[in-house]
């Protein structure tokens, strides 16, 4: 570590959600989000996190996290000791991005480029459409029927009804079911033929993280993408014939340098790559803008999700979402 004039600075901030967000493990109206600031005098970069209880961490464990690394940050830490300095999860992927944004901003280069990337292009993301009963699934597939992608809600009590529902709302839209580990072996195998009868392109997370055994054992029609399953590249060898693809979310590889070396090895492992997100403001989707660059499924609607978006979001047209500018992020 060299020595640093570095000042770290968090914040917990609350944006509403627009109705609610309905998943199997429950129903939510806001988006607690923490923002950490890096900033040199001259130069400030900012990440965002969303902390999550399903892997252990509330608003003030992550606090705690970042207020704990203060010390190393202002004696010189650097992005690349972050990642053994932390485990992932959210804290670090604050904190990591926060160190991306803060090099571009000193340096007047963008992100991709200091990380050896392609210029980003607009990229086709999916609309999440909640867990509800299937007449209010239908009327939200309905006003989303244009969209290319919508990302479906499931892990309940007669989700082939909803399916069905969602198909017939929107006959032309590529399909995603996320069951959020909402199934079970006794019903997975319904669940799977409602699915493929539906056309389903991708199934998330059918069965819960660590009781996930039954699928190397069936034939699938659709491939089975791990979520709460994976988090880094640590994670991706218990996944073999389980899994056909990894969902890589930020929050869970803690930022992006980790989501970064975790897609290469994902495809060196003939893994399927989605991009994921939790529901947060634009500046957690701007540094996944560029891993989703290289992924097969996009899932970056957070901010559509919002009542509102923070100054300077993420544009989005339709079902694309564009490239950050540099005065959001990066």
């Amino acid at each position: 570590m060299t020595r640093s004039s570095l000042t770290l600075s968090y914040t917990v901030e609350r944006w509403p959600i627009a109705g609610s967000f309905g998943i199997s493990r429950g129903v939510k109206t806001e988006a607690v989000v923490v923002v950490a600031e890096l900033a040199d005098g001259k130069a400030r970069g900012r990440g965002e996190c969303v902390p999550y209880l399903r892997y252990g961490e509330t608003v003030e464990s992550v606090t705690a996290q970042i207020e704990g690394l203060r010390p190393q940050i202002e004696a010189g830490l650097d992005r690349r000791a972050l990642q053994t300095a932390m485990p992932p999860g959210a804290a670090r992927n604050a904190l990591d991005c926060a160190y991306w944004d803060l090099e571009a901003k000193r340096s007047g280069r963008p992100v991709h480029e200091i990380a050896g990337l392609a210029a980003p292009a607009a990229l086709t993301t999916a609309f999440t459409i909640s867990l509800a009963p299937p007449a209010d699934m239908t009327k939200a597939a309905a006003k989303a029927a244009t969209r290319s992608l919508l990302k479906i809600k499931l892990g309940a009590d007669g989700d082939p009804d909803r399916i069905a529902a969602v198909r017939n709302a929107a006959p032309k839209a590529t399909l995603i079911v996320d069951a959020n580990e909402g199934w079970t072996e006794d019903n997975l195998g319904s669940n799977l033929v409602a699915c493929a009868r539906a056309g389903v392109a991708l199934i998330e997370q059918p069965l819960p993280a660590g009781k996930d055994q039954a699928l190397a054992g069936i034939a699938r029609a659709i491939p089975i993408c791990a979520d709460e399953s994976v988090h880094d590249r640590a994670s991706l060898a218990a996944l073999a014939g389980k899994y056909d693809a990894v969902n890589i979310k930020l929050d869970k590889t803690g930022g992006l340098t980790e989501a970064l070396a975790m897609a290469a090895e994902a495809e060196r492992q003939k893994f399927t790559i989605m991009a994921g997100c939790m529901v947060a403001t634009s500046l957690a989707m701007a540094p996944a803008v560029l891993l989703a660059q290289s992924a097969r499924f996009v899932d970056l609607d957070g901010p559509l999700l919002l009542g509102k978006d923070r100054p300077d979001g993420l544009r989005y047209e339709d079902s694309l979402v564009f490239p950050p500018s540099a005065a959001l992020w990066g």
